[in-house]
């Protein structure tokens, strides 16, 4: 490919690059960006997130920079859970062309 052409994504950045676990690192990294976007708004400070999350000064450093992948999908939704937030989690059949996991 020149440097002129260009692909067109999947959709998910991690499959593009050809990733094993793609689709549970998308899981995270929308999980975990959830989060994130929820401390950012309500302006906490990294001690205030280490003590709501109940997580330490490391973890929340990772978690703060975008570091989703060292967290699994159910901590990060637990994370969800102390900042009040409701989860809903629906199943229902794929369809033939559908990613089998997604986050709204």
């Amino acid at each position: 490919m020149t440097q002129d052409e260009f692909k067109k994504s999947s959709g998910n950045v991690f499959a593009d690059m050809g990733l094993e676990d793609a689709d549970e690192l998308m899981v995270r990294a929308q999980i975990g960006h959830a989060v994130r976007m929820i401390l950012k708004e309500k302006a906490y400070k990294q001690r205030e997130i280490s003590e709501l999350l109940g997580i330490g000064q490391a973890e929340v450093s990772k978690l703060v920079n975008g570091k989703y992948h060292l967290f699994s999908e159910g901590r990060l939704l637990g994370f969800l859970n102390r900042l009040d937030q409701k989860i809903i989690l629906r199943i229902e059949p794929r369809q033939k062309d559908e990613r089998p996991l997604e986050v709204v």
